[in-house]
């Protein structure tokens, strides 16, 4: 189901659906799916991650979050030794019983994900299986469900995207009751902003994926109208599609406009109009819009290159350039899902370079040669171009931060303003 219709483009910009696409097959500088983890186990508080995989793995977990070094996480590592890659152990026993303590432990839990790595992928360990067997043994009391955390062919947010398809199948049935569900792990405090408008507007009930309980998971049918808050969340969206849900066809929240043009799209299955959705929101939208004020002269002009790192690129791309007036140069995504992608794309200027994938070697003599006053790149990029005379933006920071919504506008844009102004200061 298509939202309403977006409003006229600004001058000078015509949508680039058409534009060619630099495809790029090559060296990747991206993290792995495992690193989803660390937000998806804040949001699920009844659920745990065991990750079943090398040292490797467990040592790039506790670096990745070591902020929960003052509380006992809700993930963990069932690490494989040499004995289990030489076949020289059965792993499934030793998964059971691995299963079997922690859940002795942490009686708590109600939903337990075994999260498959490079290394249990390599040996084929089918994790599935497991969890079907290990399901039969442990329910009701836990849900135990399996998704593929690999970092081979991913990059690091289609971790959430694999964790959240392997629920969809669990989902209660919703037959045709009209109901909004928003897919895509959100910060409680835009979730609770985002209910209190939608209340305001009359559209209920309304439901998350993920849920904040494990337990409590949305229930899906024909009725289902369902609205994506993050971009990578592609294969959940089509795997809720099958069971009968309508995709609401919007760009995504971020930005005043952004954020606008997603409730309206959201709003108009229910019959309510644009005028309403503005009346509702017209504080909120005036907030933003005055926060961005302060940031427009940091930004306005500058020229900004995305390398592909989470599929939030052309998104940002468009907030930045529409709300800011900056000029993207080139916007790398790691994989483009044109359907999804289809209102953001239309916003964004044609005079830019579109790229898919990712040949490292190459994209660093493009960003070399277009000298940007900014670029948004992973970390294992960053101090190099550092070193050569760039400003970056760690493309991580825009995952883990709050930055949907109206009241977050700001917080987005301070973002993207505070590597410029750092460089300033750092001038000689």
């Amino acid at each position: 189901m298509s939202g309403a219709a977006l409003p006229v483009a600004d001058a000078g910009t015509s949508g680039c659906q058409d534009l060619p696409v630099l495809k790029q097959r090559g060296q990747r500088e991206v993290f792995c799916g495992l690193t989803g983890i660390i937000w998806l186990h804040r949001k699920m508080q009844d659920a745990f991650f065991l990750i079943v995989g090398s040292r490797t793995c467990a040592h790039l977990m506790q670096s990745a979050a070591g902020v929960m070094i003052f509380a006992e996480p809700r993930f963990g590592t069932a690490i494989m030794e040499e004995k289990d890659l030489a076949g020289m152990a059965d792993m499934h026993d030793e998964l059971d019983k691995v299963v079997s303590r922690l859940l002795s432990r942490r009686p708590e839990i109600r939903t337990l994900f075994l999260v498959g790595s490079c290394p249990s992928e390599v040996i084929k360990l089918d994790l599935s299986k497991a969890a079907e067997r290990l399901s039969g043994v442990h329910s009701p009391e836990v849900r135990i469900l399996a998704y593929s955390g690999s970092g081979i062919e991913t990059t690091f947010t289609e971790g959430e995207d694999t964790c959240l398809a392997s629920m969809v199948p669990q989902l209660p049935d919703d037959g045709s009751e009209n109901s909004l569900m928003v897919v895509g792990t959100l910060a409680d405090v835009v979730e609770d902003q985002m209910v209190r408008v939608f209340e305001q507007l009359g559209i209920g009930p309304i439901r998350f994926l993920p849920p904040r309980r494990s337990a409590d998971l949305p229930p899906v049918g024909s009725g289902t109208r369902v609205i994506m808050a993050q971009p990578w969340v592609n294969e959940t969206v089509e795997a809720l599609q099958r069971r009968g849900a309508n995709l609401i066809s919007a760009p995504f929240p971020f930005g005043v406009e952004g954020t606008l043009e997603w409730l309206v799209a959201a709003a108009e299955p229910w019959g309510v109009s644009r005028e309403r959705v503005e009346e509702v929101t017209a504080k909120a939208r005036e907030r933003g819009r005055a926060s961005l004020a302060r940031y427009r002269e940091v930004l306005e002009g500058r020229r900004i290159f995305f390398f592909p790192d989470s599929q939030i690129e052309i998104p940002l791309a468009r907030f930045l350039h529409r709300e800011l007036g900056m000029v993207p140069v080139e916007v790398g995504t790691p994989f483009l899902h044109r359907t999804h992608m289809g209102p953001e794309l239309a916003l964004l200027p044609r005079d830019l370079t579109l790229s898919e994938g990712q040949d490292v070697e190459r994209q660093l003599d493009r960003c070399m040669a277009a000298n940007p006053d900014i670029t948004v790149c992973g970390l294992g990029l960053a101090n190099p171009l550092e070193a050569e005379g760039q400003t970056t933006k760690w493309a991580i920071e825009l995952v883990f931060s709050p930055i949907h919504g109206f009241d977050q506008a700001g917080d987005l844009a301070e973002l993207f303003a505070r590597p410029l102004r750092r460089a300033q200061l750092l001038e000689v």
